[in-house]
Formats: structure tokens, sequence, C-alpha cells
């Protein structure tokens, strides 16, 4: 038994698509279960009647991503829990191939499958816990962008165009499963983190309890990535940031000594991208 947890803010069109394209490959005992921000009551209420096996969570509020998924997974009682963004496509019975995962290698906390970009080409899910390196080698990067095969993106972006499984710091949270039972060992996710970072939170504090986490490449779900920041992009280009300091602070032990200019190189960074933007 699954279930799938979404959090939706204000992209019905892309979570209609996710919606259906996720239902051929749930079973009768499946749960999906939908966090609802900010809800339009009368877009809502048409898409729960094309999509029936759906409980909803409505709110007039938007309390952020892992409040979200906290909220969705409380509503569940299934032992595998896959987080899936609205703005996803499945491609394949990811479902059943990440519960059988986590079913048969009890030490793994989180798996998660290949992402695709929208042109089909394979997305940075699997990564190394951020360090000084990401910042010339991390996900969206100037270098990375123009130069993807460098050394800084090669140590931080872990996945492969194989098949082949492999243990990985941490995966995406646009979509990973995890087992109930890690879950709920590590409170659920920090609410701390609105949103941006909390999946290598997430990962970083079940790797500390013995659990690893594993790219599992032998389905795919197709990412198209932004939907809901799209609603308000200065507001997120800063929380990401904001998010990336919280990260650092909470797990850099003796590296805090950096903290002010960790600090001013990512406030620095977040307010160019929003001046270019």
């Amino acid at each position: 038994m699954v279930a799938v947890l979404i959090v939706n803010y204000r992209t019905y069109e892309a979570l209609d698509r996710c919606l259906t394209s996720l239902t051929p490959f749930l079973e009768r005992d499946d749960d999906v279960v939908v966090v609802d921000w900010q809800t339009d009551e009368g877009v809502r209420r048409e898409l729960e009647a094309r999509h029936s096996i759906v409980k909803w969570i409505p709110s007039k509020e938007n309390r952020g991503f892992a409040c979200g998924i906290n909220l969705a997974a409380a509503a569940t009682t299934a032992p595998v829990l896959v987080w899936l963004n609205p703005d996803t496509v499945v491609e394949g019975p990811i479902l059943r191939e990440l519960e059988a995962w986590l079913g048969a290698n009890t030490t793994v906390a989180v798996a998660g499958p290949k992402v695709l970009n929208g042109d089909g080409t394979v997305q940075a899910s699997a990564r190394r816990f951020p360090g000084f390196s990401t910042v010339l080698g991390g996900r969206s990067t100037w270098l990375t962008r123009r130069f993807p095969n460098n050394w800084f993106s090669r140590r931080n972006l872990l996945q492969g165009e194989g098949r082949d499984s492999a243990e990985v710091d941490w995966l995406a949270g646009s979509c990973l499963a995890t087992r109930r039972e890690a879950f709920e060992r590590l409170g659920g996710l920090d609410e701390s983190f609105f949103m941006y970072w909390e999946d290598a939170d997430y990962c970083r504090r079940a790797t500390a309890l013995g659990y690893t986490c594993h790219y599992v490449p032998t389905s795919a779900v197709r990412h198209t990535g932004g939907a809901s920041s799209a609603h308000n992009v200065v507001p997120s280009i800063r929380a990401f940031h904001r998010s990336a300091f919280r990260l650092f602070w909470k797990h850099a032990g003796a590296a805090r000594m950096f903290a002010p200019l960790v600090w001013v190189g990512l406030r620095l960074r977040g307010e160019i991208k929003v001046m270019l933007r």
C-alpha cells in the first residue's frame, strides 16, 4: 500500500495532468492525498469530480511544502509515502517499483526514480549533500548550465543515464518514496523550511540515523518544474536562498564559523537573480 502525497499551490492544470497520468498505476488500496494551499473552491470541485480517488485537504492559506507533506502524511496510514509534485507526469510504474525497493532494502529510507525534464533529458534529482563545491557545481549554477560535465557539477550531481541503482546523499522531493517508519522517527519534514531544501535536510537526518538513500532509475517521472513558484517569482528566489542558509546553519557543525560569509554570499546571489530575472 502506497500513499501519494501532493502539495498544490495554484497549479490546477498541471495537477489535473499529474493525477490523470498517475491513475493507471494505482492499486485499489493506494491513497492519494492533495493538500491544496490557497484553494480555489470552484476549480477544486471540478477536479474532485474528475479524480474521485483523491482525498483533498483544502486551505485558504499557504503554509509551505514541508507543512503540506506533513499534513498529507497524517491523513493516511500507508507504510510507504510517495511525495509527488503537481507539475509532474508519471510515465511508468514508479509506485510499485519504489515500494518494492523499500520492501527489499530495509535500511533504505528514501528511494527516488529517474526524473526527466520536459525535453526528455535527465534532471539532476540525485545529489551529494551541499558543500562549498556546490557554489560552482549546483544544479542551477552558471557553470553547470554552460559546462555540465565539469568536475564540480559531476561531483554534486550524481545521476547518470543508465538503469543501475546507486546510493546517493539525497534526492529531490519532486518525486521520492520514503518508508513511514523513517518518516515518523524523523518527525516528518522540518517546517522551518517553507520551501526548498527540506528534502536535503530530510535525507541528511535520515542518514544520521543509519538509513541510506537510493536513486532507482528503472522508471521515470517527467517534471516541468517551477509551476508553483511562477506565481511568486521574487519571493520564491528569496525563499530558496533563505532555506539554503537554514540548511547550512543546521548541519554545518564547525563550519558555522563561516556563517557570515555564507549568509552574505547567498543573500547577494539571491538579489542578483532577482535583478536579472
